[in-house]
């Protein structure tokens, strides 16, 4: 969960700062697209090899968009909930409802990355790659 969490901060970490660095030249929008395009592929890695310590391969990086998915719904419902429903502030609303995300998105990630891969080592994503 520790390691989950560090590469949680890496990622926000990462996506902020190329979002900063792509709106010098780009709308906002296009920039926030592409870093979180960018910093996905990046966690992606990062959750395979030092969250998780596993092989990755395409089935598992095609899946992973999945743990952002279900982040996203998670949030979304949980600001709703809490500002709408509770009369949280909506200050603090994002952050109670971020932090009740992260034990679902850490099982999906670790379903994803740990579950059965019944790809053969040829197909390593990594191996492809490389091989380019």
């Amino acid at each position: 969960m520790v390691r989950f969490a560090l590469v949680g901060a890496v990622n926000t970490g990462t996506y902020y700062g190329l979002y900063l660095l792509f709106g010098l030249r780009l709308p906002y929008i296009a920039a926030h697209v592409l870093a979180f395009a960018l910093s996905m592929v990046g966690s992606f890695f990062l959750t395979s090899y030092f969250t998780y310590r596993t092989r990755p391969t395409w089935r598992k990086f095609l899946l992973f968009p999945l743990t952002n998915a279900a982040n996203f719904v998670i949030t979304t419902v949980g600001v709703y909930v809490l500002v709408d429903l509770l009369s949280v502030d909506s200050t603090y609303a994002p952050l109670i409802a971020a932090a009740a995300a992260i034990p679902v998105t850490f099982l999906l990630s670790r379903t994803i990355m740990l579950g059965p891969d019944t790809t053969r080592t040829r197909e390593s994503l990594t191996e492809t790659v490389a091989s380019k």
